[in-house]
C-alpha cells in the first residue's frame, strides 16, 4: 500500500487519526522543538547560532532537544575535526520535509492574530 492510500485509510478512522497525531506530537512536542526545526529552515547553524536565533533558550534545553531531534532522525549533527572541534546542526531530508507543516502553522497564526485583534473579519 503506497503513503497516499494509507494516509486516506487514516483519515477514515478516528482512532487511526488520533495514533497518527500521537506519532507526530511524540517527535515535535516541547516548547523548542518547533522553533529549532524553524530555524535550521534556513540552513546549516552551530550550536551558539541556534541559541543566538531562539530567544531564551538555555544551554542546557537546547542541547537535549537538539539530541531528541536527532534520535527521531529530524536534524543531523555533524562534527569536523578542527581545531577547536567545530559541530553543526542541519534538517534530515524528514526534518526538511516538516516546512510545509510550519509555512500552514505560520499562515494561521497570522489569520488569527488578525482576527483576534480585530484587524480583519
Amino acid at each position: 500500500m503506497d503513503t497516499a492510500t494509507k494516509i486516506e485509510e487514516v483519515k477514515k478512522c478516528p482512532v487511526q487519526y488520533v495514533l497518527a497525531l500521537n506519532d507526530a506530537l511524540n517527535v515535535i512536542n516541547g516548547k523548542w522543538k518547533t522553533p529549532i526545526i524553524g530555524t535550521l529552515l534556513f540552513g546549516k547553524m552551530r550550536f551558539k547560532e541556534l541559541e543566538r536565533n531562539i530567544d531564551k533558550i538555555s544551554p542546557r534545553m537546547l542541547s537535549k532537544e537538539l539530541k531528541d531531534l536527532e534520535v527521531n532522525g529530524i536534524v543531523k549533527r555533524t562534527v569536523y575535526d578542527t581545531t577547536p572541534v567545530t559541530v553543526e546542526y542541519e534538517l534530515t531530508e524528514s526534518g526538511k520535509t516538516f516546512q510545509c507543516v510550519l509555512d500552514i502553522m505560520v499562515k494561521w497564526a497570522v489569520e488569527h492574530r488578525d482576527r483576534t485583534l480585530g484587524l480583519k473579519k
